[in-house]
């Protein structure tokens, strides 16, 4: 706990200590006014004058126990409202008190150990392997779905791509007392004994993340709620297609992800390249094979265009060149939270709102994030720097966003 945390909480305490001080002073002093002794009147004597006859005697006797009976009568009467007044003011001042206490339980419970200090540790789903950062006493839970080609649970990969941005955005939730899990898919980094990544398919993929989801709820223990999932680029889709039927399921949030076929996206990625113009027949006729579900003979193919349509790959590519994100995601029919940003080169704002014409979802533009989830300039050079630059903060807004849309639907 950091030295500013301890004196905010210990001024905190203190104040509200003070405040019931106040609160038992003021209830002890309306207790003693309420419980001084009432004044009572003498009784009213007869004039001072001889009395020289028996029936005035009697007479003077008669109004003098009328009086005694009537001061006593009035006498009573304020003891009962001041004995009432001091049951009310106990009353009001118990109330009090437990309000206050129940606002310093409440104070404090804002800063216990499990929250200030969170567990970091490796969780695992068989041969799959993970990070959670735990919150242990906040229910929520955010998977973390990296997108494509060797994408480690940080956000980072080879060919230059050094982002930290799961890293960040785990550290970022936590500060909202938001657990999450980010993981290395499947042959890949720490989950590479989980098998061959070259032999996934969307249904692989499926599986695997159902398989996180039983593991954070096997990890909380009894009682765990349900799981978001948050599946960034191609990730989203298959959080969408994952979502399918799970109860235990709260929610997605979608960020960058495509919603249109696949084969659409890489034809627009190409182009999007000046540099590709040469290649584009060879790699537009490599593609149409792939969506008829045929293999491609690589064995003349431009070097350039091996690591799109390597062998290993074409399997992986056919099957999820068939798939739809907007019917993955109708069919997922969960709560959905749409994140795009407006400088994103990868994934346009077109996709997002194609995917926000399905229900119960809801879209966030987030100006000036780029694909990696970092602000980035206009021109392309500056934006790709980014994907190198592992210290730049995430987007504005975009903890923001997710924060929200998962306490309203936890």
């Amino acid at each position: 706990m950091s030295t500013s945390m301890i004196v905010l909480l210990l001024a905190g305490v203190a104040g509200l200590l003070v405040l019931v001080l106040v609160v038992v002073a003021a209830a002890q002093g309306l207790h003693r006014t309420a419980s001084k002794p009432l004044a009572v009147k003498d009784p009213p004597h007869p004039p001072n004058k001889a009395v020289t006859h028996t029936g005035d005697r009697a007479a003077a006797r008669g109004a003098a126990r009328d009086a005694a009976k009537a001061a006593a009568a009035a006498s009573a009467t304020d003891a009962d409202a001041a004995k009432k007044s001091k049951q009310v003011t106990g009353v009001v001042s118990i109330f009090t008190t437990i309000a206050v206490i129940g606002g310093v339980i409440g104070f404090i419970s804002e800063f216990n150990d499990g929250d200030i200090e969170p567990e970091i540790s490796e969780l695992a789903a068989g041969e799959l392997h993970g990070t959670m950062v735990n919150a242990r006493n906040s229910n929520p839970v955010v998977l973390i779905v990296p997108g494509s080609g060797p994408t480690d649970r940080n956000g980072n990969g080879p060919a230059g791509l050094n982002t930290d941005a799961y890293r960040l955005l785990a550290d970022a939730l936590i500060e909202e007392r938001i657990s999450s899990v980010r993981v290395d898919k499947r042959g890949m980094f720490a989950s590479k004994g989980a098998g061959d990544p070259n032999g996934m398919t969307p249904d692989a993929y499926v599986a695997d993340i159902h398989a996180w989801i039983d593991a954070i709820k096997t990890d909380r223990g009894e009682g765990s709620g349900c799981v978001f999932l948050l599946g960034h680029s191609e990730g989203a889709l298959m959080v969408s297609l994952a979502a399918a039927g799970r109860e235990d399921v709260c929610g997605l949030i979608l960020v960058a992800g495509v919603g249109r076929p696949m084969g659409d996206v890489i034809r627009e990625q190409l182009r999007a390249n000046p540099a590709n113009a040469p290649i584009m027949d060879e790699a537009f006729a490599a593609l149409a094979e792939l969506e008829a579900g045929r293999h491609v003979d690589v064995a003349t193919m431009t070097p350039a265009l091996l690591p799109l349509f390597a062998p290993p790959v074409q399997d992986y590519l056919i099957s999820l060149l068939k798939v739809d994100p907007v019917e993955a995601l109708r069919r997922a029919d969960k709560e959905t939270l749409i994140i795009q940003g407006d400088r994103d080169i990868q994934v346009s704002v077109a996709d997002a709102r194609l995917l926000d014409a399905v229900r119960n979802t809801e879209l966030r533009i987030i100006g000036g994030m780029n694909h990696v989830l970092k602000e980035a300039p206009e021109d392309r050079a500056g934006n790709l720097a980014t994907y190198a630059e592992p210290g730049l903060p995430l987007a504005d807004d975009l903890v923001r966003r997710i924060r929200r849309f998962v306490k309203d639907n936890d």
